[in-house]
């Protein structure tokens, strides 16, 4: 999930110590009924961080207790343990497992098999060979023996990420540098900043290799247990890369540097083996179309990547919408649901990669698109569901009650907003999931980018994505399967496919909850910006709520404009 760039400003890091008490164990649920009652009064404040929406039963609220009553939790925790098993990088052997086996559930749930549910695996040229770790194992020696630090030999091991993306095999041993300036041929230099801001130099300087310690700010355990120490952060690097790199845990570096203190002028040297394969495979991303009614030329399309080792990042997401995709088809075939008016497309592939690999080969026009990434997070990780919206106003200033995460603001400029309505649909969805839960905790915030949605947004179509941060566990060893909730992945799985069949089958009746709802937050956000007399950001917030009234009506009385692909 979301791609390295660099990182701006950390604004206001998110209320997790208030949220962070478990919603595992649901609440008695609100009957499907209920959602009608008080059709105009607001309703999420007490779980939802962000503006309100309208009560009632239209719009997402059509299909949410539907759909949660069809998902299946243990289904779609078979596929989450299924892809943990492997090390997915691109077009690897253990990626293309998962794309195989997301594939045979969903041939056996009728696509592929039924012109109405279409079922394609796309080939393409990968942009660099593909990249498996076999084994690694790192050794510290000092006069009072070995210790092994870390090492693995399977693909489900724990310490597997110890290897970043397209580090080579190697076999070095060499005396340990902790200081860059005193960094010799034949060294093996450690340090606690990422390999590649030393990489370079240390190589100038005659290192063998690095091994690295790094690790994020929002790694660290909100639960004080100090559980991030054994934490190893999964790093990519150059696909040219051909520099021996590890990854260690603090609790490993803290090891060495105790040794290289105590030594008393002896010797303390690494020793590092490592094994990779490299070999040239097509790049797979696969693709299940339920096909519209009445409009099958336009697509709603939900996005997931495989690739990534991480069981939260992004098994869940796998999981999660694998589950959905059947869902949806059963409940087709059964006729408990009618088919959509638009296309609903579901992807899986490699991130960004995929979004650009289904553009390039459809015919469809994408109205709207989803992201669903790191969907299943527990409370454990100190995580709680997001919304993160496209650009709109908040992302220019940011102020209360919305909140950047701590991975940063993107960056946006005010004559590059487009409003549209795909906010307010979708968090319609992510509050009914809460009314239905009896309350979920969740939140949206302005846009940031990383991830799928943003292939999207670069192409003009509205898009959104749902995400769980900060998580301590991202990125690291640790996210593993004890941190996914399967309540948490259907609750985000629910949203999402509900957010998306509300794009695909608007209704007039929808019209009227959606314009209540944004006029609480053209309320909400007009209101803040006057607090801190800013005129200029309360006219975009005016401006954005006139154009995103002017989609949603042209959404549900059926006038779209159509977006050229």
């Amino acid at each position: 999930m979301r791609a390295s760039r660099h990182l701006g400003t950390v604004a206001l890091v998110l209320g997790i110590s208030a949220w962070a008490t478990s919603l595992a164990c649901r609440s008695v649920p609100y009957l499907p009924s209920e959602l009608l009652q008080d059709p105009k009064a607001p309703v999420g404040a007490e779980w939802h961080r962000g503006p309100e929406v309208a009560a009632g039963a239209n719009g997402p609220a059509r299909f949410v207790a539907l759909l949660d009553e069809a998902f299946q939790e243990e289904r779609a925790m078979e596929i989450v343990t299924f892809a943990d098993r492997y090390y997915r990088a691109p077009a690897n052997p253990g990626y293309d497992a998962v794309i195989d086996h997301v594939a045979e559930v969903l041939r056996e749930a009728g696509y592929g098999s039924d012109p109405r549910f279409e079922l394609q695996i796309y080939e393409d040229q990968a942009e660099a060979p593909a990249w498996t770790p076999v084994s690694a194992e790192l050794v510290l020696s000092t006069a009072k023996g070995e210790e092994r630090l870390h090492g693995f030999s399977k693909p489900g091991d724990v310490d597997r990420v110890m290897l970043p993306v397209y580090a080579p095999s190697c076999s070095i041993e060499g005396p340990v540098v902790m200081n860059l300036d005193d960094v010799v041929p034949g060294s093996i230099f450690v340090t606690d900043v990422a390999a590649s801001q030393a990489m370079r130099r240390a190589r100038g300087r005659g290192a063998i290799g690095v091994i690295s310690a790094s690790l994020g700010t929002y790694n660290e355990d909100p639960s004080g247990a100090a559980r991030h120490l054994n934490a190893i952060q999964f790093r990519t690097l150059s696909s040219r890369n051909e520099m021996p790199v590890a990854q260690v845990s603090r609790a490993s570096y803290q090891r060495i540097l105790d040794a290289v203190e105590g030594a008393n002028g002896a010797d303390v040297r690494l020793r590092y083996d490592a094994k990779v394969e490299r070999e040239d495979r097509p790049l797979r991303t696969l693709v299940a179309t339920v096909v519209g009614q009445d409009r099958p030329e336009e697509a709603v399309v939900i996005v997931s990547h495989v690739q990534e080792p991480g069981a939260c990042d992004n098994a869940s997401g796998v999981g999660g919408l694998a589950e959905s995709a059947r869902d949806l088809a059963e409940l087709l075939k059964a006729e408990k649901l009618e088919f959509p008016d638009r296309t609903i497309v579901f992807v899986w592939g490699d991130e960004f990669r995929q979004s650009e690999v289904w553009l390039e080969h459809t015919s469809r026009t994408p109205i709207a698109a989803f992201s669903s990434d790191m969907t299943g997070q527990s409370a454990e990780t100190g995580a709680i569901a997001l919304l993160e919206r496209m650009p709109d106003p908040g992302a220019l200033t940011v102020l209360p009650p919305d909140e950047h995460t701590p991975w940063g603001a993107g960056e946006v400029t005010a004559d590059s907003l487009a409003p549209n309505g795909l906010a307010i649909i979708a968090r319609c969805a992510m509050i009914d999931v809460g009314r239905l839960e009896g309350g979920w905790k969740s939140a949206d915030h302005p846009w940031e980018g990383g991830s799928d949605h943003d292939v999207f947004i670069r192409r003009g179509v509205p898009a959104v994505l749902f995400w769980h941060f900060t998580d301590f566990t991202y990125h690291t060893s640790l996210d593993r399967l004890e941190f996914v909730d399967p309540g948490e992945v259907r609750r985000t799985a629910v949203a999402l496919l509900a957010s998306a069949l509300s794009v695909a089958s608007p209704r007039p009746d929808d019209l009227d909850r959606y314009l209540s709802s944004l006029k609480l937050e053209e309320t909400v956000r007009r209101e803040a910006a006057l607090a801190v007399e800013d005129e200029e950001l309360d006219a975009l917030w005016e401006s954005w709520c006139i154009g995103s009234r002017e989609w949603l009506r042209n959404h549900c009385l059926g006038i779209t404009e159509r977006i050229p692909r």
